[in-house]
């Protein structure tokens, strides 16, 4: 069986990344692709793009209506990605998306859609396989280690801070580990922000510099001894495996997932 699918985002290093892996997976095909300043023309005719003759949309609801699709991949922005993800759903196409900037309402409010349809969905705010080892040995190592504090470092061009791998691994170590205010309880921050974003007591350091693409470490403490796990993205293709992964279990769902981790065994 060939699973037809939509792309968002075709120009950006994520989405270049996504049509090559489409065009690499035997049971993958591109049906078409939307970007904001290219309507009208086929994928090849997009900058360093494959030989491809998927056509090109500049509007979701317009791509829905006219491409037999099954899966839409989102790697565009939280607020577009929010917006074609219901618009996938109204249309009978199973969304994964890339985007981080769901709140805990905005999750439930779109499972609630996901059930009463029937349809998959999965929202990813890290693919890579290396990414959400991490995530699960944390949350493992938590029980163990109640003092942690999480760097993220990404590239300048990041618009959001924490990161979402670093916000749902707080979330993963904060479901074991008792509330703990870490460090001393007199200190106090000589320059504002010295000490990072707080969760539950748990602190969240978050770096942007050229150069860097996706890395985490995940720092614990306890009496004569440190346990660190860190993961780094060299490039864009780390994440490749995980779209494909997300790509062929939401085609076997009836809800919306939130986060990797809970498709991998």
């Amino acid at each position: 069986m060939t699973t037809k699918i939509i792309i968002a985002g075709p120009r950006g290093k994520m989405g270049k990344e996504a049509v090559q892996l489409v065009r690499e997976t035997e049971a993958f095909q591109l049906a078409a692709v939307v970007d904001s300043k290219n309507a009208g023309k086929i994928v090849k005719e997009l900058p360093d793009m494959p030989d491809e003759q998927a056509p090109v949309f500049d509007d979701m609801r317009t791509c829905l209506e006219e491409t037999d699709a099954d899966v839409l991949i989102d790697l565009t922005t939280p607020a577009a990605g929010k917006q074609h993800l219901e618009l996938a759903l109204d249309h009978h196409v199973r969304p994964v998306v890339g985007t981080t900037g769901f709140s805990e309402a905005d999750v439930e409010k779109l499972r609630e859609k996901t059930e009463a349809k029937e349809l998959g969905a999965i929202i990813a705010p890290n693919f890579a396989v290396g990414a959400i080892l991490m995530m699960k040995l944390s949350q493992m190592a938590a029980r163990y280690f109640s003092d942690a504090e999480i760097i993220e470092m990404h590239h300048d061009n990041k618009l959001d801070a924490p990161s979402g791998t670093a916000a749902k691994t707080a979330s993963l170590i904060n479901e074991v580990r008792p509330h703990k205010q870490q460090g001393h309880p007199d200190e106090k921050e000589d320059l504002d922000g010295a000490r990072g974003a707080e969760v539950d007591g748990l602190h969240i350091h978050s770096v942007r510099l050229p150069g860097l693409v996706a890395h985490q470490e995940v720092l614990f403490g306890g009496a004569g001894q440190t346990f660190k796990i860190r993961h780094d993205s060299m490039n864009r293709q780390s994440f490749m495996p995980g779209v494909k992964l997300a790509v062929e279990n939401v085609l076997h769902l009836n809800t919306l997932v939130y986060g990797l981790e809970n498709i991998m065994e």
